[in-house]
């Protein structure tokens, strides 16, 4: 069985030695409490082994020698496990470690891929041949090209646990290692102007929206994090918001920012002010911002009943109604996100690209580039005023020629 996870410790053979009626200190163990040196490793299985051993340095010998066996590649032959054993197996082993939405998507992928190629086959026997006719597959049952995309970034992410840590493929052996996203034409990113975001403001005369929208442009927040914020991530005297884990608890619902990250992002004047308004209208000691009470009483219902998921609404048809206010400002169609993504090409404008990129919480600074950076019309227009003076440069120097 491949090894993993070395590591040394000492293992106590008796109670804490006592002196003058009182424990020793923990500082003094080591020396006048009696221990052996155990060494402890996980197979791929996820089985926990242990060999003892009198000193250290014996201690010290073994681990080294089954670190060598891992680095000259004497592993055992790796298990030959089915795919529908993997799946279930590599679910289970997930759970909790990954956000909901994100384990979701894995079940999603490769329920799909089970049912291409069937849960009997061995993991070792799948070929890129069968990886490249499920793409071909997927895509020619109509789906978009970004959805299989995504399908062949999580299927290969998962092959690559089969090999590292879990050693039930050998390296190389990732069927998706090389099968190629395919093009797709990148869509117009549509950018929301301060214009605009004022007619958003001047549409409806409801505090909650305005102050939603307000944090939406003004904070660059995503919908999960802005309905999910409570009065104690609200920074009024230094103008910030502190996007941060939840846990459960009567009065909250459990949820986490995208990548795990928590951070801090600022606050405008105008968001400060439309916050504050709203805090005084609030109910006292109620935690959340834009959650009703009303709400998270049925929310709360429904995790008693196993009936709430991470990918659940806090607020119903929040895109539904942003719609009727964009209507009603007389805007071109956008959504909520484009706000925030306006946000961040207003950053952008001012700050380094890596403030942009910590403010915006995104884990790669290329997502910040290719996806939320856009031409603003006043971009264009200096753009242009460049091209100008390049070429009427150009046509004097000819003149005077």
């Amino acid at each position: 069985m491949a090894i993993e996870k070395v590591g040394i410790y000492r293992r106590w053979l008796e109670p804490v030695p006592v002196e003058n009626g009182r424990p020793i200190p923990k500082s003094q163990w080591p020396k006048k409490r009696r221990h052996s040196w155990t060494v402890r490793w996980f197979g791929t299985t996820g089985r926990r082994y242990s060999k003892d051993f009198k000193t250290k340095k014996l201690a010290e010998k073994f681990a080294r020698d089954l670190d060598s066996k891992i680095k000259v590649a004497k592993q055992d032959r790796p298990i030959r496990l089915t795919l529908a054993r993997f799946i279930q197996e590599h679910l289970n082993v997930m759970r909790g470690q990954v956000a909901y939405a994100t384990l979701a998507d894995q079940r999603r992928a490769l329920g799909f891929f089970e049912k291409f190629i069937g849960g009997s086959v061995k993991l070792h026997e799948i070929q890129p041949r069968h990886s490249e006719a499920f793409v071909a597959e997927r895509l020619a049952s109509g789906l978009a090209v970004g959805t299989v995309n995504k399908d062949i970034r999580t299927l290969r992410r998962i092959f690559n646990l089969a090999i590292d840590p879990r050693g039930y493929l050998e390296d190389g052996q990732n069927p998706f290692a090389r099968i190629r996203q395919r093009r797709k034409a990148s869509k117009n990113l549509r950018y929301v102007s301060t214009k605009e975001y004022r007619g958003l403001l001047a549409a409806t005369t409801r505090l909650w929206w305005r102050a939603l929208i307000s944090v939406a442009y003004g904070s660059g927040l995503r919908r999960a994090e802005i309905l999910n914020l409570t009065w104690a991530d609200i920074d009024f005297e230094n103008q910030r918001i502190h996007v941060q884990t939840k846990s459960s608890s009567r009065r909250l619902i459990e949820w986490e920012p995208k990548d795990h990250e928590n951070r801090v992002v600022p606050m405008s004047g105008e968001s400060t002010q439309l916050l504050a308004n709203i805090q005084a209208e609030s109910e006292e000691g109620f935690p959340y911002i834009f959650i009703s009470p009303e709400r998270l009483r049925r929310i709360k219902q429904r995790e008693q009943t196993g009936l709430w998921n991470a990918r659940s609404e806090v607020v119903n048809n929040l895109g539904r109604d942003f719609d009727v206010v964009r209507r009603r400002s007389g805007m071109e169609p956008c959504t909520l996100h484009d706000l925030r993504r306006s946000a961040i090409t207003n950053w952008a404008q001012r700050l380094p690209i890596q403030v942009v990129q910590q403010l915006a919480g995104h884990s790669n600074i290329t997502t910040t580039r290719k996806y939320y950076l856009t031409v603003r019309p006043e971009d264009m227009a200096s753009a242009n005023r460049v091209l100008d003076e390049i070429l009427d440069g150009a046509k004097i120097r000819l003149t005077q020629k």
